[in-house]
C-alpha cells in the first residue's frame, strides 16, 4: 500500500516554487513560498493579489496567517 503524503510534505516538495492560495473572503493570492511553520502560516515572495476581473496588485513580500487559508494548490 503507498504512503499517503501530509500536508507538510507537500509544502516541502513546493518550497521556492508558485502556489495559489484562496482565503477567507474570497481573495485568491499567486507567490513564491519561501517559508512556513507548524500553525501552516507561509511567507510569499513576489506575491500579487488577484481579483475575478484578472486584474492584478503586486504585493512584494507577504505574510498570510494560516487560519486565513482555504487551500494552497502548486500554480
Amino acid at each position: 500500500m503507498p504512503q499517503q503524503e501530509r500536508p507538510f510534505d507537500l509544502l516541502n516538495k513546493v518550497l521556492g516554487s508558485q502556489i495559489l492560495i484562496k482565503l477567507k473572503g474570497g481573495v485568491s493570492i499567486s507567490g513564491k513560498l519561501s517559508s512556513f511553520d507548524i500553525h501552516m502560516n507561509l511567507v510569499l515572495q513576489e506575491a500579487e493579489e488577484l481579483h475575478s476581473d484578472d486584474t492584478r496588485i503586486k504585493v512584494g513580500t507577504m505574510l498570510l496567517r494560516g487560519g486565513n487559508i482555504l487551500y494552497i494548490s502548486p500554480a
